[in-house]
């Protein structure tokens, strides 16, 4: 039976305590968008059958104790919501105008938070017996129903992963405005056909509470810490409580407190919970001990905020993008015999995929557009340059060369970081064979402690850093000059590295282009006053110094931008980096090919102005290819 229906086909009870017949509005009743008449609520039925008015009832989806669910359809907006019916009086609860008032706070406190993860509010009203909660409607399931279909009862580490981000991302902005959820549990969490997650009811376990359902303070027994039950001060940590229970439950397949009442629950609590790993023998230490500290009874043992909590989470748990392919996959399964007959309705059939800011139109589709966008940057700018050092190496010209450019090329492209260190032995074998002793070593032992040295550092370990270099190189060489095309690059190493690696491989890449192209202008040969004229130039350094800043100040911005978006801040942040690069390699350029005012030659400030054009666009194409992330490992972070 509709949650309608039970208003429509009954006459409406006698109004419960005094009535005020004064004609003045009351401020805080606000009922479908105007303002109450009279300080009493309407009678029972009256919302109901104004709600009628604008949304047709489709579906029941969940009836209990505390209320009902019903999926209707928004008649003007022509868009499913869904609408909970609340009681607002039972045996229990001596006063319901405190409780309607309550049910008011309550709605505007949830309909303030918005945020990707929380599920809307979109209306409210109420009568004499029941508030009414209008809210987004999630095509999906929640994890309740998820976890007792699913074979094992439990998520794998990806999944949990994925439910585990979106949960801290949704309290920690929750926490942020001073609103506790106070009511975490596997039924509170929805998920929907293309795996997005979503925290719902927040507020909503105040108003239980004031109007004599569930336990203290309105939570769920076996989620609710010992602070909670005993109805004592709460805080950030008591949701942290029920989230470690409802992560527990999913990954290990049993709730660690389940009982029937609180006292029960707090004995449990009291107890211990049984270790992760002993049920889960190769579930990460830094998940373990962060549930363990998530469900420890004294709240001065837990994590302080859901921000660490999810820093000690997710570190070494899996990973969330393939979490969110599997979730959506397994409920499109589960759900396809209720699937509505919508064209539009996503999940149905074929693969699932969906468009995530986050990773940008390659990323979304491919979990590893990033390195293999690297691989393929480092293994055409390895064979290029190699190309044209094997020439000067004895290999004659033809299909050998190009052979073993293309294999040199393979192997960099496999692996970026064997590509700049390939790249940086070609130059060395290069000038070994057209160098005298004394002056070849006098240019090696300078090349190669500093090409080592960044290597070690940096090239090993982030493929993309022996990417940006070895593009650096290549363009370099095809142009026979350094800084042309440098701009460009330095703002991909801006997109795809942290400050200070951008910084370093930037400079470090136009140097070695320098060195690169000068030497195969002479012949291969590079002795050390060949070296020193080559690098003897001080817009070389001009130019290095102001693109290897613009691309740390430019990869800082980013990594704000990054922020700005998982906080639903906006992306005009962007504007900031593709402008900074573009003025900077246009004057830099510009400067370094002065005009002179007989004989003006166009040249060089059209390259400048394509190059300060083009660096913006790289820009805008990384963004819009791999998306807004920004990736930064613990040394980064400085």
């Amino acid at each position: 039976m509709s949650l309608f229906s039970n208003f429509t086909d009954r006459p409406a009870r006698p109004q419960r305590g005094s009535a005020d017949t004064s004609t003045g509005a009351d401020p805080t009743r606000i009922i479908s968008g105007r303002r109450a008449g009279t300080r009493g609520s309407a009678p029972a039925g009256a919302a109901a059958t104004s709600l009628l008015k604008r949304y047709r009832p489709l579906e029941t989806r969940a009836t209990g104790g505390f209320g009902s669910v019903e999926i209707c359809l928004d008649a003007r907006l022509q868009r499913r919501v869904a609408i909970k019916r609340i009681p607002l009086s039972t045996p229990t609860s001596t006063t319901p105008e405190d409780v309607r008032a309550a049910a008011l706070a309550e709605a505007r406190t949830a309909s303030m938070l918005q945020h990707p993860n929380i599920v809307s509010v979109i209306d409210f009203t109420y009568d004499d017996a029941y508030a009414y909660l209008v809210m987004e409607y999630i095509d999906g399931m929640s994890l309740e129903e998820f976890l007792a279909q699913v074979e094992g009862n439990s998520l794998t580490y990806d999944e949990c992963a994925c439910i585990a981000d979106a949960l801290t991302q949704a309290l920690a902005y929750a926490h942020e405005n001073g609103v506790l959820h106070m009511d975490i549990k596997p039924g509170n969490v929805l998920i929907d056909r293309s795996g997005h997650v979503k925290l719902a009811d927040f507020g909503m376990a105040t108003l239980t509470s004031a109007a004599g359902f569930g336990g203290a303070r309105g939570g769920t027994i076996g989620y609710m810490p010992p602070e909670q039950l005993a109805g004592d001060m709460v805080d950030e940590r008591t949701d942290i409580f029920a989230l470690g229970c409802v992560l527990y439950e999913s990954l290990c397949a049993t709730s660690p407190f389940r009982a029937a009442t609180p006292a029960d629950s707090l004995k449990r609590i009291a107890k211990g919970v049984v270790r992760p790993a002993s049920l889960l023998p190769d579930m990460p230490q830094d998940v373990e001990d962060a549930l363990l500290s998530a469900l420890a009874a004294d709240p001065a043992e837990r994590l302080d905020s859901v921000a660490e909590f999810a820093d000690l989470f997710l570190v070494d748990l899996g990973d969330a993008r393939e979490g969110r392919r599997s979730l959506a996959r397994i409920i499109a399964r589960l759900t396809s015999d209720e699937a509505p007959d919508d064209e539009d309705a996503p999940g149905r059939g074929g693969k699932v995929w969906e468009l995530d800011p986050a990773e940008g139109w390659l990323g979304s589709r491919t979990p590893n557009a990033r390195r293999i966008a690297c691989g393929a940057v480092a293994g055409v700018s390895v064979c290029v340059s190699s190309l044209g050092m094997l020439s000067h190496m004895g290999m004659a010209p033809g299909l050998a060369q190009l052979l073993g450019a293309a294999a040199i090329g393979l192997a960099a492209g496999i692996a970026p970081q064997i590509g700049s260190a390939l790249l940086a032995c070609c130059f060395a074998l290069m000038v070994a064979g057209s160098t005298e002793l004394l002056p070849l070593i006098a240019t090696l032992i300078v090349f190669v402690p500093c090409f080592a040295g960044w290597w070690y550092a940096w090239g090993r370990t982030r493929p993309a850093a022996s990417a940006v270099l070895c593009a650096l190189v290549a363009a370099g060489i095809a142009t026979q000059d350094a800084l042309v095309l440098a701009g460009p690059v330095a703002a991909l190493a801006s997109y795809l590295l942290a400050p200070v690696p951008a910084a370093a491989s930037v400079a470090g890449g136009v140097l070695f282009a320098r060195l690169a192209s000068a030497a195969l202008m002479a012949g291969g040969s590079m002795g050390g006053a060949q070296a020193l004229d080559a690098l003897a130039d001080p817009w070389l350094w001009a130019g290095v110094l102001v693109l290897a800043g613009a691309s740390a100040v430019s990869s800082m911005l980013l990594a704000r931008l990054w922020s700005n978006v998982r906080d639903a801040r906006g992306t005009g942040l962007l504007v900031l980096p593709c402008i900074l690069f573009a003025i900077v390699v246009v004057l830099l350029l510009w400067l370094a090919n002065p005009m002179e005012n007989a004989g003006i030659d166009p040249a060089g400030p059209l390259a400048a102005l394509g190059s300060g054009a083009l660096s913006s666009i790289i820009l805008g194409i990384c963004v819009s290819l791999f998306g807004y992330r920004k990736d930064l490992s613990e040394g980064d972070r400085l």
